[in-house]
């Protein structure tokens, strides 16, 4: 489990594919403290579980499917991405509860930027959209988000300057394909009727 509180932007330094699955390796710096083999971080919000460490670069493994399912898929050397490590049983929980287990990707339709404003319109299926309740919790690549208006077919996210400068949402635009994981409570109250 995750919050969406992001700790830090790591920089892609390669991406070697194989067959079904690809090599993934990230340099870091706080993430970096405690990890080990077998530890799972969130990178733009999927959970991924560290394969390799080399002084300050971790290593994962991505399946075909989770390259097909997310913008992981997407990523370059130099890419930058959001880093969370796993919530501790005994830690703050500041975001809101986050799995790690991205629904779908979603797009951004429209960026709205103003002094000290910027608005996310993020377009979504509409499978995914049934989930997405106003002034509830999304987490955007990895990021917990409020949610402001929803309309059919996509939902607002409104950024702070902070949030900007600290998450790789400060630099998406319109276009760009961003891992979208609805809230855990609404999937199970759905589900449920």
């Amino acid at each position: 489990m995750f919050t969406g509180i992001i700790e830090e932007m790591g920089i892609v330094e390669g991406i070697t594919s194989k067959k079904n699955l690809s090599v993934l390796k990230v340099r870091a710096k706080k993430v970096l403290k405690g990890a080990k083999q077998g530890t799972s971080i969130a990178v733009n919000g999927v959970c991924l579980t560290v394969t390799g460490i080399k002084k300050d670069i971790l290593e994962f493994d991505i399946m075909r499917e989770t390259l097909l399912k997310t913008n992981l898929g997407a990523l370059k050397p130099k890419s930058c991405v959001n880093l969370e490590r796993a919530l501790k049983a005994n830690g703050r929980i500041d975001g809101h509860f986050v799995s790690g287990h991205v629904d779908d990707m979603g797009r951004i339709k429209t960026r709205i930027t103003g002094e000290n404003y910027t608005e996310l319109q993020v377009s979504a299926k509409r499978g995914l959209m049934k989930y997405i309740a106003p002034k509830g919790s999304v987490c955007v690549d990895g990021v917990s988000m409020t949610i402001g208006e929803v309309r059919k077919t996509y939902f607002s996210i409104y950024l702070i300057p902070f949030t900007l400068e600290v998450t790789t949402l400060g630099k998406v635009k319109e276009g760009d394909r961003i891992n979208i994981e609805t809230d855990i409570l609404a999937k199970y109250i759905l589900h449920k009727n």
